[in-house]
């Protein structure tokens, strides 16, 4: 049985640990990487695309490190950029968010809108979060979103807030649709929904809280790839656990990252899912732990390389053989 000398060492190891940790989740939020992910939607001896998908930015006037970050992603050249929604933190976000986007919205791109975008964020008990998702009524300060949408449609992106759009692009066609917030009951998918049309290269849903009831209508009605953000990835993660929470009704598994997700309808449908983590975070909860923020590059290819022989490894190079 350990001495009297060793459980005091034991426990000093412990809280210093403790402490490390609490320091490391305020550092974290600071460590903006950029996650590459394959996803084989394409048909074969397609060229692989690539989406940048991003979310979550609670941009405020401050996040001038964040913001010069978001620019410099310009240099990846995406086919597409997908935004699913919180673009801000404050009332006088709007300017910020656009002026970060600017070197990315010369590139097509699509977007919907988040409970922050109008709402300004205020304190929530964060026990809250372990009861389930937090509350879907409407709270705080209205935010100016409307001149958000108004700067980026008219750099020509798409608001696909309850909305559909066909995305022609060079070489390439997405038919997108997604809707306004679930998890403020802003949803209204019966505005967009049917089948996806058919000759099109990518069928996109996008949604900024990746709530079940509307993923499975979009998985019903074919889409290939479901793009969403809002649960921050859990925003602490424990090692080896994962999540604790993640603010909606999908598994804690599919909290970030990409997954196939079927219908529950037993038709056998099915989806690829791709949650983002997110870039920024509330201002009442300015920590993140073992879940960085990050922008992810989604390269669409006919197959995942990793199950394809050593020549399909060319996809990286643009071009696949099958």
């Amino acid at each position: 049985m350990p001495s009297r000398r060793s459980w005091a060492t034991i426990g000093a190891v412990a809280a210093a640990g403790g402490v490390a940790a609490g320091v490391w989740a305020f550092v974290e939020p600071h460590r903006f990487t950029t996650r590459r992910v394959a996803v084989p939607v394409l048909s074969a001896g397609s060229t692989p695309r690539r989406i940048l998908h991003l979310s979550d930015m609670h941009m405020s006037t401050d996040h001038l490190r964040m913001r010069r970050w978001i620019a410099r992603l310009a240099h990846l050249e995406p086919d597409l950029v997908v935004v699913s929604g919180d673009f801000l933190a404050g009332p006088h976000a709007v300017a910020p968010v656009l002026d970060a986007l600017k070197p990315l919205l010369d590139r097509p791109g699509v977007f919907v809108l988040g409970s922050n975008d109008y709402f300004a964020p205020k304190f929530l008990n964060p026990a809250r979060y372990l009861r389930g998702p937090t509350s879907m009524e409407a709270r705080g300060d209205f935010l100016p979103w409307p001149d958000l949408v108004e700067g980026l449609t008219k750099a020509g992106w798409a608001d696909l807030s309850n909305k559909q759009a066909l995305v022609e692009l060079p070489g390439w066609t997405v038919a997108a649709r997604g809707v306004d917030d679930p998890h403020i009951l802003r949803d209204r998918y019966d505005l967009v929904a049917g089948p996806f049309p058919d000759g099109v290269d990518v069928r996109l849903g996008v949604t900024h809280a990746p709530y079940r009831r509307v993923l499975d209508e979009m998985v019903v009605d074919g889409a290939d790839l479901i793009l969403a953000g809002h649960t921050h990835g859990g925003q602490l993660r424990v090692p080896w656990l994962g999540p604790i929470v993640t603010n909606c009704d999908v598994g804690r598994k599919r909290a970030r990252g990409l997954s196939d997700y079927s219908a529950v309808d037993g038709s056998g449908q099915h989806a690829w899912l791709h949650v983002s983590a997110g870039i920024g975070q509330s201002p009442y909860a300015p920590i993140r732990f073992n879940c960085p923020p990050e922008a992810t590059l989604l390269t669409l290819t006919c197959c995942l390389m990793s199950r394809c022989p050593p020549t399909c490894l060319r996809c990286l190079a643009w071009e696949c053989p099958l």
